[in-house]
């Protein structure tokens, strides 16, 4: 007698699609870049990228709803081995660059919770700099992860489940004590509400607004992440979609509502305009700003005032720790899972497909650990300065975590042009409409990512930064082609 396997219900794929996508640092970052500004590229991002690769991807799922490869099926059934082979590689490696990216980020919060405030670039070590003693941690944290999640997906499902919990408590302060300081100061507002200029000096040419786009994008990202999910949900005809579509609403609507609320507490000028500030340590900078300006707001006195913001900072540091370290155990896993279970066995070497007694591919995994820990020296000992350092981490994770999104997207004219599909939900019924929001994706995704490559060469001739941008999904791309025209030579010879 076999065992039933429980599915997701329509409310847990909302909630699992809503922890996948919704970062909580990502208003704080675009807030930092753009001010109020920053509201209507999230919308115009929001209406032009995300809903409708949402809608392509609750088409495509409902469809191929009974298997188990997720996007790689989608992709493999829709064109072809190679071309989802590649797009899938691709998707996998944009996390491998999001470890890079957050193994050095996720000491920022734990340095917040010990001390009240970001001291990572004060860190000094044997005559090393700041940046590359971040680098050192970054390696022993990737070395720890592996050690634990290789104990089974149990203790992955533990660690995530805290820090899920830990984010939805952090929205939930920031909503009540901005609603408080607004009763309490009159309505008044910090910051002016201006949607049409940026208070960031950096952020004034047409070519760097534009650029700002691919930050919303990534905003938005993870959607595709579930498509593995399809066949663990309840009616997945129905409820996939709705999920989906639902979901898409509801995180739209919160950056836009989250961004608004910073300007409650926090004027851009007076508190953002330093040169400590970075994209690294804005949640924490903007935390301490609402818990100071809480207590202002109640007649604290000024010293009381400054220790609430330090406590508020603390919490978020720990809660944000916290879940980077869920994400982290999670996203080391499930892309590598996909990639190596989802493709054919014979595409890797017999040592990657092995499961350990925990049933994890340990060796896998330690090999990805490797990989990261090479990139994070890299990046780590190139002679940056600790901010710098952190904002190119940023944008080489997200241009490489965008690129997918194109692969999935052209795959999807192919897919409704398939024949004999049961297809329990269709929203673009046209052909035109299928082009249509194919094209508008795709270019919206091109365009920010070209804009973002070239700003930093045309506004400060920083080559550095447009190579490492460039250099990592090419690394990829091409050790994808590589890795499957030696497995397509291998299997055409038996």
């Amino acid at each position: 007698m076999t065992q039933q396997i429980k599915k997701m219900s329509l409310i847990g794929l909302i909630l699992m699609i809503f922890t996948s996508v919704f970062g909580f640092a990502n208003s704080p970052s675009a807030y930092l870049l753009m001010g109020y500004s920053a509201t209507p590229f999230y919308i115009f991002s929001a209406l032009f990228f995300f809903i409708p690769f949402a809608l392509m991807m609750a088409e495509m799922g409902s469809a191929y709803r009974k298997e188990e490869g997720g996007i790689y099926s989608w992709m493999n059934k829709s064109v072809g081995p190679r071309y989802a082979f590649i797009g899938t590689f691709m998707w996998f490696s944009s996390y491998v660059v999001w470890m890079v990216s957050t193994a050095a980020k996720i000491w920022v919060p734990f340095s917040t919770f010990l001390f009240g405030a970001d001291r990572t670039q004060m860190w000094s070590f044997a005559g090393l700099s700041s940046t590359q003693v971040v680098g050192i941690l970054a390696v022993l944290w990737m070395l720890m992860v592996p050690s634990v999640a290789s104990k089974g997906i149990n203790k992955i499902a533990r660690i995530t489940a805290v820090g899920g919990i830990a984010v939805m408590c952090l929205n939930l302060v920031l909503l009540l004590a901005s609603i408080a300081i607004l009763c309490l100061n009159g309505g008044h507002f910090a910051q002016e509400v201006n949607f049409a200029a940026s208070p960031n000096p950096g952020y004034q040419s047409g070519l760097a607004m534009l650029s700002f786009v691919v930050f919303a994008i990534f905003a938005f990202g993870g959607i595709e992440a579930v498509g593995g999910l399809v066949d663990k949900t309840e009616k997945p005809e129905k409820n996939f979609a709705r999920g989906i579509v639902f979901a898409a609403v509801v995180i739209s609507v919160g950056y836009s509502l989250a961004i608004f609320l910073w300007g409650v507490s926090t004027n851009w000028q007076q508190v953002l305009s330093t040169g400590t500030t970075n994209l690294g340590n804005i949640t924490y900078v903007l935390m301490n700003s609402l818990g100071t300006t809480l207590g202002q707001a109640m007649h604290l006195t000024p010293e009381s005032a400054a220790v609430m913001g330090i406590w508020f900072a603390r919490i978020t540091g720990l809660s944000m720790f916290l879940a980077y370290t869920g994400a982290f155990f999670t996203l080391s896993y499930s892309p590598l899972k996909a990639i190596i279970q989802g493709t054919p066995k014979a595409l890797w070497p017999a040592p990657m497909t092995r499961l350990n007694p925990h049933g994890m591919p340990a060796t896998a995994m330690w090999m990805q650990c490797v990989l990261v820990s090479l990139f994070i020296l890299l990046v780590s000992f190139g002679g940056d300065t600790a901010s710098a350092f952190y904002n190119k981490l940023t944008l080489m994770a997200n241009v490489s975590m965008t690129l997918p999104y194109l692969f999935l997207a052209l795959a999807f004219p192919f897919f409704k042009a398939r024949q004999g599909l049961d297809r329990p939900f269709v929203i673009f019924k046209s052909r035109f409409s299928t082009l249509l929001a194919t094209a508008i994706v795709v270019l919206i995704v091109s365009f920010a990512n070209i804009f973002t490559v070239i700003d930093p060469v045309i506004e400060s001739q920083d080559w550095s930064s447009t190579l490492w941008m460039v250099g990592g999904p090419i690394f990829f791309s091409l050790l994808a082609m590589v890795i499957y025209e030696i497995y397509r030579c291998r299997t055409s010879r038996l």
